[in-house]
């Protein structure tokens, strides 16, 4: 029998104590619309920070959280030609974005856009993409943001290539996929990380080096590139800690900056990036045309994400509280 209700889990109020699970009509997709099961679904950190309305702005209540799902079009509405049913797709993180420069207003899955923790989930029928052969949905679904961050800081903006250095701050989703690209390029990897256990992970996952936070890192950054320094850095730290990054960069470097963990603000290091003709960019993850070339190099080279914990539909509250605890790697939620 077909369903004729979806479930989901809402935010009534801010903060995960407010995290509850409802159920609606299953709504049918209007003209360019799909309609996609959801098979699965992965966290972000921005997703938290939404929750705890701790996020740039606040969401309005009540919303359906998160943004990256791997599923299934279940339906087409009128005036789609790109996608029959049937097909196994993938969501976009900002949506519309399809090429090109960035749009002036980001329009975002996860709020203000609809989020996927649910089972079903009317989209635009531009805002998904086919999803991987090669992967299953929980590892498909760790695609949209997390990845295609670290690919579009990389690849796309930086032109990532052999023989190159990447230093790499932390081992969340961004970090560890950007890990992988830059192995998968042929570049060394170097990754910061204050916990000793996600420091040997890494190691295994295949960093060159691992450096301690706590230790001089950038004068051990210098030290393993015999003086040159990194010719990216994929800073998810933020604040005074671009600063120690610049430190650690190659004449004529680039810095993305990804996150804000130490804050916004930015030290005076106005002197050290002229000197070092440093390229300091921010990324606010990518354009769809984008994600499709990622989606490819990953089929071709078989790369395999790295999923820290899968949780059932039932248990999204856990699925938070172990995203807040931090993870190696990302957080999946199975419909």
């Amino acid at each position: 029998m077909q369903d004729t209700t979806l479930q989901r889990w809402q935010l009534t109020g801010y903060g995960l104590e407010h995290l509850v699970r409802s159920t609606a009509p299953l709504p049918a997709p209007g003209p360019g619309q799909i309609l996609v099961r959801v098979e699965a679904a992965s966290l972000n950190y921005r997703d938290l920070l939404v929750a705890r309305n701790t996020y740039r702005w606040a969401a309005p209540l009540p919303f359906v959280p998160a943004s990256d799902m791997a599923g299934t079009v279940l339906a087409v509405g009128e005036g789609v030609q790109r996608w029959q049913g049937g097909e196994r797709v993938i969501s976009t993180f900002i949506a519309g974005w399809l090429d090109g420069a960035a749009p002036a207003a980001s329009f975002t899955l996860g709020v203000p856009g609809p989020g996927v923790l649910a089972t079903h989930v009317l989209l635009d029928a531009d805002w998904a993409t086919p999803a991987p052969a090669t992967l299953d949905a929980a590892q498909a679904s760790t695609l949209p943001c997390a990845a295609l961050t670290a690919w579009f800081a990389l690849v796309e903006q930086g032109g990532l290539h052999a023989g190159q250095t990447v230093l790499i701050h932390g081992t969340g989703g961004v970090a560890l996929f950007g890990l992988q690209f830059a192995r998968l390029h042929g570049a060394q990897a170097i990754v910061v990380s204050g916990s000793e256990d996600k420091r040997a992970q890494a190691l295994a996952l295949g960093a060159q080096d691992v450096l301690a936070r706590d230790a001089d890192w950038p004068a051990e950054v210098m030290r393993l590139t015999e003086g040159r320094g990194a010719d990216h850095v994929l800073e998810t730290v933020g604040g005074p800690n671009i600063g120690r990054s610049l430190k650690a960069l190659a004449r004529g470097g680039r810095i993305s900056v990804i996150g804000v963990l130490e804050g916004g603000a930015m030290d005076d290091f106005t002197f050290d990036a002229i000197g070092r003709r440093a390229t300091i960019q921010g990324i606010s993850v990518g354009h769809r045309a984008a994600l499709e070339r990622m989606v490819r190099a990953i089929d071709v080279n078989r790369l395999q994400p790295v999923v820290a914990a899968e949780y059932g539909f039932g248990e999204v509250p856990q699925a938070f509280e172990h995203l807040a605890r931090g993870a190696f790697g990302k957080v999946v939620v199975r419909m």
